[in-house]
């Protein structure tokens, strides 16, 4: 009986220290190996308040090495459950890149672990444009509440002519983004820089602002000029009625 004590003390030791994931649990209800949460399955928490989602960096590069898709945002998942918004940021540091690149197609694809969460981008070339003209979108957080059952919540948009931009240019929007996929999801991007089919040194090319950044720049400036017209029309109209009263010199 001894001896199998030791046989199982040894057993689980070795099993503690060369497999990873396990660990010895300490506090005395049990002697066998049990899983280090940290080993569990990624899953996203989705939260009640929204917050900046964080830029990541993604670069695609063909079979030559060459840069074929650089792209620069933040991603934010809303999710709408119950008529409630419940929010989730997409991690830069955790996303696995992959794609594809051809003369006419290319894919973008962003995946946090154990395939939780997805982002894909299909962007086509037409001519001398580009444009993305699919979306799509996935994601499994854990259940909002105790005893809420788990959902996936997906969604795409397809046929679109999104971001379109010329060749060797980059499509750039500082404003957000927002596209629903679904009845239930929708993606928010900000900010928002991409390029593909040729992203010459692996540097983006000339800026095309987005209306939504093209507007919020020169509304004020068109509401400045307004102001500042009607305010010179006033005043000339003032000094103008002003000379016509003025009283003139009377005959002798």
């Amino acid at each position: 009986m001894l001896l199998q004590a030791h046989t199982s003390g040894l057993v689980v030791f070795l099993l503690a220290a060369f497999l990873p994931g396990l660990r010895l649990q300490r506090d005395g209800s049990s002697n066998g190996p049990v899983l280090n949460p940290e080993a569990q399955f990624y899953r996203p928490v989705l939260q009640q308040s929204e917050t900046i989602p964080t830029p990541g960096s993604y670069v695609l590069r063909d079979f030559v090495g060459r840069t074929c898709i650089k792209a620069t945002m933040g991603a934010e998942f809303i999710v709408m459950e119950n008529k409630t918004s419940w929010y989730f940021n997409l991690d830069p540091s955790r996303v696995r890149l992959s794609g594809k690149c051809s003369k006419e197609e290319a894919l973008l694809s962003l995946m946090l672990p154990d395939n939780s969460t997805s982002l894909e981008f299909t962007f086509r070339k037409d001519k001398d444009y580009f444009y993305v003209t699919k979306l799509a979108a996935r994601l499994l957080p854990l259940p909002v509440c105790k005893g809420c059952p788990n959902k996936m919540y997906s969604g795409f948009l397809s046929h679109k002519m999104l971001f379109r931009t010329a060749d060797d240019q980059s499509f750039k929007c500082t404003s957000e983004s927002l596209l629903s996929v679904s009845s239930e999801l929708r993606i928010k991007l900000v900010p928002l820089q991409m390029q593909a089919f040729g992203v010459p040194n692996g540097q983006f090319g000339k800026e095309d602002e987005c209306w939504a950044d093209f507007n919020r720049r020169a509304v004020p400036i068109i509401i400045g000029s307004t102001a500042l017209g009607l305010m010179l029309s006033i005043v000339l109209s003032f000094l103008i009625i002003r000379d016509r009263h003025r009283p003139g010199y009377e005959r002798l």
